[in-house]
């Protein structure tokens, strides 16, 4: 497959601080890549090295199969974290000003604009101003002017940031049918469900250090064996007492588990069942979360 997006060994300190440390991946054509991490982790940062916004100290960045040049970046959209648009213009008028900036005329900008707004449920605010729109619905403005001129790779810094559940899903249907139309997208958020839910490839990131990168599927496939739901009544607290137990998260009556690499499912139960009535108990796939939490006490 090919690369359309490749990092080697790239870095970057501020004043003493390390904020990318050697981080090296690659995006394959017609993907959704997760970029993931906490806030502070260094994904920024490394975006806008990407972006050619910051130098690298070291290391090397390609794009599109060659290292890259300033015109590929006409081949790139990129959606910042720190949203700007201007609040007195109208949907419209926004959005025409962004093509107009991308080169694109007004009539071949009204074909694209149009079926983007219906898409994304702004139809009827085209001619309503920016000021009069929620965060969310602001949100959808800026994702369609980053797609007006047709962009191969998409970038995209916390796109989900201050969504209600309704528009983040919205925003995940619209970038899996852009990646469905053949263009790539890099997805940097700490949002560790959605990016489970969206990606085919990731790159973990923590304390600017690339701790865990690889296809989704195979990295939950090394990562598979010690996670475990259990649905009980009783104090499912005190199952992180158990030793061997390294996570639990738990919902109500359902406890989901992580276990470390030594430990047995069945060791698990035989200590569970003296304090807990089990309804049920059965091994599962771990979650992203789970993977990256365990990823980055390895590294430690």
């Amino acid at each position: 497959m090919t690369e359309i997006l490749e990092l080697l060994d790239v870095r970057k300190s501020y004043e003493g601080h390390v904020a990318v440390a050697g981080v090296t991946f690659s995006v394959p054509a017609g993907s959704i890549f997760g970029l993931l991490g906490p806030n502070g982790a260094g994904k920024t940062t490394t975006i806008r090295m990407i972006l050619d916004i910051l130098a690298p100290d070291s290391g090397s960045v390609r794009m599109f199969g060659r290292p890259r040049q300033e015109a590929d970046l006409g081949r790139v959209g990129y959606l910042p974290e720190e949203r700007g648009l201007y609040r007195k213009m109208t949907v419209l008028d926004q959005l025409l000003f962004l093509a107009e900036i991308r080169g694109i005329k007004r009539r071949q900008a009204l074909a694209e604009i149009e079926p983007w707004l219906e898409r994304a449920d702004l139809g009827p605010w085209a001619k309503r101003r920016i000021e009069e729109l929620s965060k969310g619905m602001q949100q959808k403005v800026q994702l369609i002017g980053t797609v007006l001129h047709r962009p191969e790779l998409l970038i995209l810094d916390e796109p989900f940031s201050g969504l209600d559940p309704l528009n983040q899903e919205l925003f995940r249907e619209l970038l899996t049918e852009y990646r469905d139309r053949g263009k790539t997208v890099v997805l940097s958020t700490h949002g560790m469900e959605l990016a489970e839910r969206m990606c085919d490839r990731i790159c973990l990131i923590s304390k600017g250090r690339a701790v865990l990168s690889g296809e989704l599927a195979a990295v939950k496939a090394g990562y598979g064996g010690n996670a475990y739901r259990m649905t009980a009544e009783g104090d499912l607290d005190r199952l992180r007492e158990i030793p061997g137990v390294e996570q639990v998260a738990i919902t109500g009556r359902t406890a989901r588990i992580l276990l470390a690499p030594a430990s047995h499912g069945a060791d698990l139960l035989a200590r569970a069942v003296p304090f807990l009535r089990v309804a049920d108990f059965r091994s599962e796939e771990p979650t992203l979360e789970q993977i990256f939490l365990q990823a980055v006490r390895d590294e430690a």
